[in-house]
């Protein structure tokens, strides 16, 4: 008994090889380029701030029923399970066993012709029953760096998996934010058609009273027909996104076409929120988080990898009982035990274990290089989505100047060319200019809010790593 007493303490305090794993570092600047874009507050539910009812049932409706989301969630369930398999791994194993075994023997065999002459029984039924139990001794740690990998791939399945979310939230407020900005231009051109059409009968009543040309006739009519000409993509981007949406809601095309057709205007663009640290994309990105959690498991592999050049001890023990009869199975003289110790050791194996450290390292070296890359990548994001949303406003409000000035103009040109004091090419080219400025001004209001969808995306999407209750235990022991 001494002997297995003396593995198990030093199983219990046995050393775990290979490198611990430490948060990496990069260096950021203190703030962004664009801090003022920045409210400091933080809202997991941006999509909320554009207070917009219809698009925060569309998100609600996504995060529920999105195949994607439902991939993601079904990818926890698996890391979740490994990394218990992982853990299991380092308790002992006690199996139940039973078996009952018939046996006729040949008389015609060595032991046969013995028994024959011996007078013994031909055949016999055996009855057995009993426990198994075998535990790994984890002296070196591989085991427990294989427990510690799981865990850390855990954790980035579940970042991972709100990144999807985010994700799929952003694209569901963008296609969303897209569909008013081509409904609201598809309203710009029908009421340009309008106007022209009103302009064509215009030209028709003083051609009819031979105070207008025939070509200024069909100058206008040519007009109408380019107006027109002009919707019909326009309605079939408006179809594209109805069919989007449904797609992304996990809904067949044209489940929410009814509701989604009633034109509504284009929300107006919140205020980002997020952090004003860089550093703290660290933190706040899903995608960031997941690398680094990518990262901490590739570093725990290289101790399982480098425990394979240790030797491996494992204990072993059977206690049951097996008797002929059924009568004798429970009495004291049935009761049969044994116990041992194994051990596995690959001394020599051509550089195999060589190969699979190296192959370790080489994955933790590519994952310190794909969690640089997100960071960066991050940093990118946020800046570049910042920046167009500044210049998407100042855009927007310079528009807005225009078309009231351009609505203004072409008001007075109709006016007139109704008194005959201008001709037709000051009304066309009024109108021609209103409807170009209308459209870029519909189209930037889209852009707009879409910005402000990229910029929340870029932040994080007012996600946490404290949010999730396994993150944040991983969070506290490793950021």
């Amino acid at each position: 008994m001494r002997l297995p007493l003396l593995l198990v303490a030093t199983a219990l305090a046995g050393c775990t090889v290979g490198p611990n794993y430490a948060r990496p570092q990069i260096a950021l600047t203190p703030r962004f380029m664009a801090t003022t874009e920045i409210a400091t507050s933080t809202d997991t539910d941006w999509w909320r701030s554009f207070h917009d009812p219809l698009l925060s049932a569309l998100v609600a409706k996504t995060v529920a029923g999105n195949t994607d989301l439902a991939q993601a969630r079904a990818r926890i369930d698996q890391s979740r399970a490994l990394a218990k398999a992982a853990g299991a791994a380092l308790l002992p194993t006690l199996d139940a066993t039973g078996d009952l075994t018939s046996t006729s023997q040949s008389l015609e065999t060595p032991i046969g012709h013995v028994s024959n002459v011996l007078g013994l029984p031909r055949g016999y039924t055996e009855y057995g029953v009993g426990a198994r139990a075998s535990w790994e001794l984890d002296l070196f740690g591989g085991a427990a760096r294989g427990r510690e990998a799981a865990r850390a791939d855990l954790g980035a399945t579940e970042a991972s998996a709100e990144a999807v979310r985010i994700a799929i939230a952003a694209e569901t407020a963008d296609a969303y934010l897209t569909l008013r900005s081509l409904q609201a231009r598809l309203d710009v051109a029908e009421g340009q058609a309008r106007n022209q059409a009103t302009l064509v009968g215009l030209v028709r009543m003083r051609f009819d009273q031979g105070v207008a040309a025939e070509r200024e006739l069909n100058r206008t009519i040519a007009g109408l027909e380019g107006v027109r000409a002009s919707a019909a993509p326009l309605r079939a981007g408006i179809a594209a996104q109805l069919n989007r949406i449904d797609v992304l809601v996990g809904e067949q095309p044209g489940s929410n076409r009814q509701t989604l057709s009633i034109t509504a205007a284009i929300p107006v663009a919140p205020q980002p929120s997020g952090s004003t640290a860089p550093e703290d994309l660290l933190r706040r990105r899903p995608d960031v988080v997941a690398a680094e959690r990518r990262l901490a498991a590739s570093t725990a592999r290289i101790g399982q990898s480098v425990a394979d050049y240790y030797p491996h001890v494992s204990l072993s023990g059977i206690l049951g009982v097996a008797s002929l009869g059924t009568s004798t199975l429970l009495t004291g003289s049935a009761v049969q035990a044994s116990g041992g110790v194994g051990l596995r050791w690959r001394l020599f194996d051509f550089g195999r274990i060589d190969a699979e450290v190296a192959q370790a390292r080489g994955r933790e070296a590519e994952a310190l290089a794909a969690w640089r890359g997100s960071v960066l990548r991050a940093a990118e994001d946020v800046e570049t989505t910042l920046s167009r949303l500044s210049e998407a406003r100042v855009e927007r409000a310079a528009l807005e100047r225009q078309v009231t000035a351009l609505v203004l103009t072409r008001a007075q040109a109709q006016d007139a060319y109704r008194g005959g004091v201008v001709g037709l090419i000051d009304v066309t080219d009024a109108d021609r200019e209103l409807l170009s400025a209308s459209d870029r001004l519909a189209t930037v209001k889209g852009d707009e809010a879409r910005a402000a969808v990229a910029a929340y995306r870029a932040l994080g999407g007012g996600w946490r790593s404290d949010a999730t209750p396994a993150l944040a235990s991983l969070a506290r022991g490793h950021m």
